[in-house]
Formats: C-alpha cells, sequence, structure tokens
C-alpha cells in the first residue's frame, strides 16, 4: 500500500472505533467460545449454511463462492481467518451476507445470537497488544450483563489486503 491508501485506511479504522465507542446496534455471532458483534447497518441478511464452489488456490478461509439471486457472492469462513480451534459445519452454522464498500460478501460463524442496542458506556477501548496477533479490526469490548462480546469492524477486516477481495482504493 502507499501512504496515501494507508492514512486512508488508518482514518477509516479510526472512525469505526469511534462509532463503536458512541454505541449503536450490533448484530452478535459466536466463534468458538467467543461472542463477536459487528454493525447491523453492514448486515444485509443472514442465510442458512450452504457449500460454496470451491476457487482453485484461494486461501484456505474463503471456501469458494455462491450464487445469491444472480450475484456471485465469496464465502469467508471467519472461524478460519480468526484462528478459531475448529470449524464444524451443523445446523447452527450460518452465513451474514454483508455489503462492504459496496460489495457482497458471505462470511461463516458458528451461530447468530442476536441483535443488541450498545450504550456507549457499555463499550470499552479495545486493549493494545504488542504481539503476533493482529487485533487491529477490533473496535472495542462490550459489556452487557455477564457477557463479554467483541466488537469488530468488519469493513477493515473483509477489506484487508491479505483477504484481496476489495480493492483498497476505495
Amino acid at each position: 500500500m502507499n501512504m496515501i491508501t494507508d492514512a486512508t485506511h488508518v482514518a477509516r479504522h479510526e472512525a469505526a472505533r469511534a462509532a463503536a465507542a458512541a454505541g449503536g446496534e450490533f448484530l452478535t455471532f459466536r466463534l468458538g467460545a467467543e461472542e463477536y458483534g459487528i454493525d447491523i447497518l453492514k448486515v444485509q441478511e443472514i442465510r442458512s449454511y450452504e457449500p460454496p464452489t470451491r476457487i482453485a488456490n484461494a486461501p484456505a478461509f474463503i471456501k469458494g463462492v455462491v450464487n445469491l439471486r444472480g450475484v456471485i457472492v465469496p464465502i469467508v469462513d471467519l472461524r478460519i481467518k480468526l484462528g478459531c480451534d475448529s470449524a464444524e459445519y451443523n445446523g447452527f452454522t450460518v452465513v451474514i451476507v454483508l455489503t462492504v464498500r459496496g460489495r457482497v460478501i458471505g462470511a461463516v460463524v458458528d451461530s447468530v445470537s442476536d441483535v443488541l442496542e450498545l450504550g456507549a458506556g457499555t463499550i470499552k477501548p479495545a486493549p493494545e497488544m504488542h504481539t503476533a496477533v493482529d487485533t487491529s479490526f477490533i473496535t472495542g469490548i462490550g459489556n452487557v450483563n455477564e457477557r463479554m462480546l467483541i466488537l469488530m469492524d468488519i469493513e477493515a477486516l473483509m477489506s484487508s489486503a491479505e483477504m484481496g477481495l476489495i480493492n483498497a482504493a476505495h
């Protein structure tokens, strides 16, 4: 990436962190034992999992593509992408269909929980971790009753260079 696209990416991510800290509505879902939340406005629909058509030489986390009412949609298994221990497909496995920068992408998750409205007081900043773990897509941690909710910038995650799904110049 060049410096202009780097700066644009950082600005977008900081805007997402600020928006998460301000609160809003989040779709919650599970990946293994963890519960995550994404901005409900990025969600187009939720579908049951159906095996996609595999694409040769695609990374392991890109399961393939499906035809969604005439639109060819890449399917990303977030469990594999984020390093979950196992990625078993069962009756609860769903695909969250997202609209990210004008592009439709499917994200495979273990299950969808609910839609939560989080106020600014219930969201804490994501901890800074100086490790090999990429936490740049985490915008904050929501605390609802006894539930810890990892809030993620799904746009930053899906448009990262390694995903190769969206042109970084947008």
